[in-house]
Parts: structure tokens; C-alpha cells; sequence
């Protein structure tokens, strides 16, 4: 049953890389990896019904504050920005990373303590190992495209 699930997933990774937008690539890797988790974790209906939002909600969450925080940091560094800065922007972006890195860590340390009321701290490993096992394949699909 397994080998058949990597084997459809990776089917669709094949399928999904032709022709769309990113965006609608995201949605359905988004997809994949909620049927990948979903199968690893073995979640009861009841689980799965307070696990899903608080998931989503964290990773809505870690993509705001990578994504859109950073690339506003990240910005200011291109175009030869980075070599135009002063000692004390530089100080003020230095702390700006640290202060987005400060609220990464603590959404993560809530996101724990709150998976730990919904589902065991065994399935909150095997969470993070299929998370990571999706993340290896996707990008060994992405690396066999190029």
C-alpha cells in the first residue's frame, strides 16, 4: 500500500510540473502532502478533525513569516543594496533576522504545545518525519526536472 502511495505521489509530481502556474503547482504539492501526512500519522477521525486546523494555522504561520517578512529584508539587498548600506542599517536588519527568527522559534515551541493536547507526542515525531521524507522526494523530483 505504501509503495503505491509514493508511487501515485510521485506520478502526480510528474503530472502537476507541466503546464500551471506556480501557484497552482503550490496548491496541489499542498494537497499531496496533506494525503502523504495523513497516511503516515494514521489519524482517528476525531484526531484528524482538531489536527488539520491547527496545522494549517502553523503553516499559514512559518509561511508568513519566511516568506513575506524575510523577502522585505531580502529585498533590500538586491540591486547592489547590500554594499550601499551603513553600519548602522546593517545593525537594524541584523536585528529585524533575529526578531523574525525569535518569532519562528516561539510559533514553533506554540505549535508543539499544541499538537501535544490533539495527538500523541509519537505521532508529533512521525509528523516530522513524514513531513521530512515529503520535503526529500519533492525535491528529488525537482532535481530530476532540471
Amino acid at each position: 500500500m505504501k509503495k503505491k502511495l509514493i508511487l501515485s505521489v510521485l506520478l502526480l509530481f510528474t503530472a502537476i510540473s507541466f503546464g500551471q502556474d506556480f501557484k497552482e503547482k503550490r496548491e496541489k504539492i499542498k494537497a499531496l502532502k496533506v494525503a502523504y501526512i495523513t497516511e503516515q500519522l494514521d489519524l482517528s477521525t476525531d484526531e484528524a478533525q482538531k489536527f488539520w486546523p491547527i496545522y494549517n494555522a502553523n503553516e499559514e504561520k512559518q509561511f508568513e513569516l519566511r516568506h513575506k517578512k524575510m523577502r522585505s529584508i531580502i529585498n533590500k539587498f538586491e540591486n547592489g543594496g547590500l554594499e550601499k548600506l551603513s553600519d548602522k542599517e546593517a545593525t537594524s536588519l541584523i536585528d529585524q533576522i533575529e526578531t523574525i527568527e525569535d518569532e519562528l522559534h516561539n510559533s514553533k515551541k506554540t505549535y508543539i504545545r499544541e499538537l501535544k493536547m490533539v495527538i500523541s507526542a509519537k505521532k508529533i515525531i512521525k509528523l516530522k518525519k513524514a513531513e521530512d521524507e515529503f520535503n526529500r522526494k519533492l525535491m528529488k523530483q525537482f532535481r530530476g526536472k532540471k
